[in-house]
């Protein structure tokens, strides 16, 4: 099955997720996020970096319940990045 390529709005938005993940995150680092969400270190640097912008529903849970954010909060990062959580 080929992947129909995705506009240049969703490739946006999954920038825009993983800059709100980034911040949120704030001085914890990716390896103890990583390891509290059990998403794997590389997968959450590519989710931050942009280089994996429509990551699998359930990998965004696992990370919203790591960084104690509501789903409805990531969701939100179209609209603007969010600032950090403590």
């Amino acid at each position: 099955m080929v992947r129909p390529m995705l506009t240049p709005e969703e490739r946006e938005r999954g920038r825009q997720l993983g800059a709100a993940l980034r911040a949120v995150r704030g001085p914890r680092s990716m390896v103890e996020v990583a390891a509290v969400s059990g998403v794997a270190i590389e997968t959450l640097r590519k989710i931050e970096t942009g280089r994996i912008v429509t990551p699998a529903f359930f990998t965004v849970v696992a990370l919203a319940r790591a960084l104690a954010v509501p789903l409805e909060a990531l969701a939100s990062a179209e609209q603007q990045t969010l600032t950090a959580v403590s």
